[in-house]
């Protein structure tokens, strides 16, 4: 879990502005892009003469009505454009020519504004793949390049004029690659800072969820011993008085049944607590779990398909792995028997030399394909339940190092896939060591 760092004194927060606080990427983005707009347009016939620019108006007004009907489009279309990376760099390409057109009517390179071709370079670096960048870069380059070929020569101190507007050149080329990565670099690596604190705040959260569970299960057997123990001191006298009733049998099965539970709840727990994990070949861990299904589930029609003999790996195991493991089973039992195809569940298994995959695969009617990834990892509402059981084994893997991944087959059924890392044990870890020498 997170810690929340101490600190000795603290601060009123800045209340942040609402309006700008609800502002996307992309809506800045089109403020930005507007903003360009406006300032070219006050360049052009209001401060041109201020910042010596060669305007040619008969291009101007063709011009700025092609951009200002661009813009509108944009903005009628943001939701379509916001859907892909690729629209949005079209998006920022056409800007980038439409800038490269104003600034060869105002001048070309001689215009003091055309470092203006670094913004959508800036844009792109931060909010969109390398490609996008490093395309716009190339664009600008080329569309600078080419009012640099195509200035008129100067008759005073040609040659110090064309050393300065080859430097500026020159210097237009460090900063597109400055921006294409350095700025790149750190907006990635800012991303991937964001996908891991969402990942610990789920994580997080999950685990509030799991402790929420925890206790509320150990109160509740808690409060279980106690009519558990007097139902099995009402069952010694039945059967006392009545020793021949096979009702009995069937009862004392059930109570025996609530008992091995209750323990098994409490040697989890205690492991848990502990943090107790032992290795256990899979060769005993599969047939430990058909007889614990044939005892507390034997309605469950279990059907192996392995190509070989069972695994002889180590994996590492606590007392949480087989109700885990038996959950999922139970699950994919009651999807076959929704379907009417009876509590049928087929298991199988494969391995490489880091994992031992169990394949356990029911014959229901499948799963939503919007809660495929959702599910085992948060609780849902629905008609069957709040997907809790699921919750619990994938935690429980995953606290050994193993993970759970559900595939639908649609109408074919569902596919539970479980991998359990392969333990290194000691005589294993000897022959490494000898072979290393």
């Amino acid at each position: 879990m997170l810690s929340t760092p101490l600190t000795t004194k603290t601060c009123p927060p800045i209340a942040p502005n609402k309006r700008w606080h609800r502002l996307t990427t992309h809506d800045l983005i089109l403020v930005l892009r507007l903003g360009a707009l406006l300032l070219q347009l006050g360049l052009s016939w209001l401060a041109a003469d201020t910042f010596g620019l060669q305007v040619q108006g008969e291009y101007l007004g063709l011009l700025f009505s092609l951009e200002l009907l661009f813009l509108c489009l944009t903005v009628a279309k943001r939701r379509w454009i916001q859907a892909a990376d690729s629209r949005l760099f079209a998006c920022l390409l056409v800007d980038t020519l439409l800038l490269a057109m104003w600034l060869d009517v105002t001048g070309g390179a001689t215009n003091a504004f055309v470092s203006l071709l670094l913004l959508p370079i800036a844009l792109a670096a931060v909010i969109l793949p390398h490609w996008a960048a490093w395309s716009l870069a190339l664009v600008s380059t080329l569309a600078y390049s080419a009012m640099i070929l195509t200035m008129p020569s100067c008759d005073m101190v040609e040659h110090n004029m064309d050393s300065h507007f080859l430097g500026m050149w020159f210097n237009f080329v460090i900063s597109a690659l400055v921006l294409t990565t350095s700025v790149a670099l750190l907006a990635k690596r800012m991303r991937q800072k964001e996908a891991e604190l969402a990942y610990l705040r789920e994580h997080q959260l999950r685990q509030e969820q799991l402790l929420a569970l925890g206790t509320a299960s150990a109160q509740m057997a808690h409060q279980l011993a106690t009519p558990l123990a007097s139902l099995r001191l009402l069952w010694e006298e039945m059967a006392e008085e009545m020793p021949e009733r096979d009702s009995l049998t069937e009862f004392d099965g059930a109570l025996a049944r609530c008992e091995l539970s209750l323990q098994q709840l409490r040697s989890a727990t205690e492991d848990i607590r502990d943090k107790r994990q032992q290795t256990i070949k899979m060769s005993e861990l599969l047939p430990d779990l058909e007889h614990k299904l044939s005892l507390l589930m034997p309605t469950i029609q279990l059907h192996y398909q392995f190509a070989d003999d069972l695994p002889d790996r180590h994996i590492l195991s606590d007392s949480s792995l087989l109700p885990a493991l038996m959950a999922l089973i139970d699950n994919g039992a009651s999807a076959s028997r929704e379907a009417g195809h009876g509590a049928c569940v087929t298991l199988s298994w494969q391995q490489d030399a880091h994992f031992v995959r169990l394949t356990i695969r029911d014959y229901g009617a499948g799963l939503d394909s919007s809660r495929v990834g959702v599910l085992g990892y948060q609780l849902i509402d629905s008609a069957k339940g709040l997907g809790m059981a699921l919750v619990l084994s994938h935690s429980s893997l995953e606290r050994l190092g193993g993970r759970l991944l559900l595939r639908s087959l649609g109408a074919e059924g569902t596919i539970a896939e479980v991998w359990l890392p392969i333990a290194l044990t000691h005589s294993a870890a000897d022959n490494l060591g000898g072979e290393d020498a």
